[in-house]
């Protein structure tokens, strides 16, 4: 699947579509919960483990959401599952009532050591005792589920509070991390998705795609920051990451919020804007062409724009279930390991509610992609030059025919939005698509490197 030399990108009018928006947000049945919950009981079977405890903070819920609904806010939490019956659930003053709404059946213990400083803690019993009460004990082997995997299976992320007393309760050799099973990048239990799961992500990726579409039409020099995120249009779905924009000399330190400064006429410009399960980022000059850069970067689209559209061009096209993530790691090392273009993350990754879940592309990796695998294509220069970067970070799903099949017929207007996306993608830009893929922004591979004329967009021939 090399393409050496066949592709070369050119600058070049670009009408973007309009390619609608979703009237309803899709909601996943309570029966998907439930299944995802026999699902883990069958992996915890087979990895011999008599309970699973995950944990959940603010920032890392995606694996208690995915099983249950319900994601802690302000507090922790902690979710038990045994091999049968209502999982138990660990939450603090203000989420026990909220876990209420969860769309799986739970049993609620008020644990007050996850609510926040100072508040009650009268009423909640040890969290030795609540372990021992949810089957937890000497001999028991417990796989505990944080947010990270490591080479030790006896490194958890999860607080020491927590493994301490399980630790504690099991005795030596009873405790490991049991996170793999939901974040493997193989086969972890969250790396594929239902086809309710994948409409929702396509609603998703309307609305941040939409926004940033939005923001860079509206862009203009003298328009403050914090004025300009308001472009994005956020509605209120809850933020896989906090909203990020940045111009002129905070631009190039990446991942900052907005501030008041006014944006002015040849700035480096970058934003991204990610809820659950869709992220969308792009970056560029705010300039309507090469004359308003300075002369030392005025080859800003020949030597970065235009090979980095090439790489990701290749990678798309080699995209397909059963590919493995070394041969798209290859093709991004090869077009673009110049240390000039400074690729250092992992070129693309897979996506959930959590912006990032895991990466099967990697040096080597000979994990194969599957359907129902949505991933972010999130190929990110890093130059450190006055050229700045580019990005067209978008996301897309596999699917193979019998969950294409099962999209056009359950959601037709989502799936005629991505026919829509692919016909743009092939007849306009230029890019070939293998029928598994499945664009889910409004802005398909779509990089107008200078922002003040969004009409002028990159192409492939």
């Amino acid at each position: 699947m090399r393409l050496d030399g066949a592709l070369k990108a050119h600058l070049a009018r670009v009408a973007l579509p309009d390619f609608g928006m979703p009237e309803t947000m899709p909601v996943l049945p309570p029966a998907i919960y439930t299944a995802r919950l026999g699902r883990l009981r069958e992996r915890a079977e087979a990895g011999g483990y008599d309970r699973l405890v995950v944990y959940a903070d603010r920032e890392h819920s995606a694996n208690i959401a995915y099983l249950t609904g319900f994601d802690p806010r302000f507090e922790e939490a902690l979710l038990i599952v045994g091999p049968s019956g209502d999982p138990a659930l660990l939450v603090g003053n203000e989420c026990y009532g909220t876990a209420g709404a969860a769309p799986l059946p739970l049993r609620r213990h008020l644990f007050q050591d996850f609510s926040l400083p100072s508040q009650p803690r009268d009423r909640s019993r040890p969290l030795a005792e609540i372990l021992s009460e949810e089957g937890i004990a000497r001999g028991t082997r417990i796989g505990v589920v944080g947010w990270k995997t490591y080479g030790d299976r006896e490194r958890s992320d999860v607080p020491a509070f927590i493994v301490d007393e399980l630790r504690q309760i099991a005795g030596p050799g009873g405790v490991e991390n049991a996170t793999g099973l939901l974040i493997d990048a193989a086969d972890g239990l969250r790396v594929t998705s239902e086809v309710e799961q994948l409409a929702y992500f396509e609603w998703a990726a309307c609305q941040t795609s939409q926004g940033v579409r939005n923001l860079i039409f509206g862009l203009h020099p003298g328009l403050r920051e914090l004025d300009a995120v308001r472009l994005l249009e956020w509605n209120g779905t809850p933020l896989s990451c906090h909203l990020m924009l940045t111009a002129g000399p905070r631009a190039r330190f990446g991942l900052l919020s907005p501030s008041d400064r006014r944006i002015e006429r040849g700035d480096p410009f970058t934003t991204a804007f990610g809820i659950w399960g869709a992220l969308n980022c792009r970056a560029g000059f705010v300039a309507a062409d090469a004359r308003e850069l300075p002369a030392a970067i005025s080859d800003y689209v020949e030597r970065l724009v235009a090979p980095y559209f090439e790489a990701v061009g290749e990678w798309y096209r080699a995209l397909r279930i059963g590919v493995t993530g070394d041969v798209l790691y290859d093709i991004v090392e090869r077009r673009l390991g110049d240390p000039f273009f400074g690729i250092f993350l992992n070129p693309g990754h897979q996506l959930h509610l959590d912006e990032w879940v895991n990466s099967p592309i990697g040096p080597g990796s000979r994990v194969e992609l599957r359907s129902g695998m949505a991933l972010q294509v999130d190929i990110i220069p890093a130059t450190g030059t006055d050229h700045f970067t580019t990005n067209i970070e978008d996301g897309v799903a596999l699917a193979d025919e019998s969950l294409r099949r099962g999209f056009a017929s359950k959601y037709p207007a989502a799936w005629q939005r991505i026919e829509k996306r692919r016909r743009f993608m092939t007849d306009v830009l230029g890019f070939e698509l293998h029928p598994d893929v499945l664009p889910f922004s409004n802005i398909p591979a779509w990089l107008p490197p200078f922002l003040l004329e969004p009409g002028s967009a990159m192409t492939l021939s």
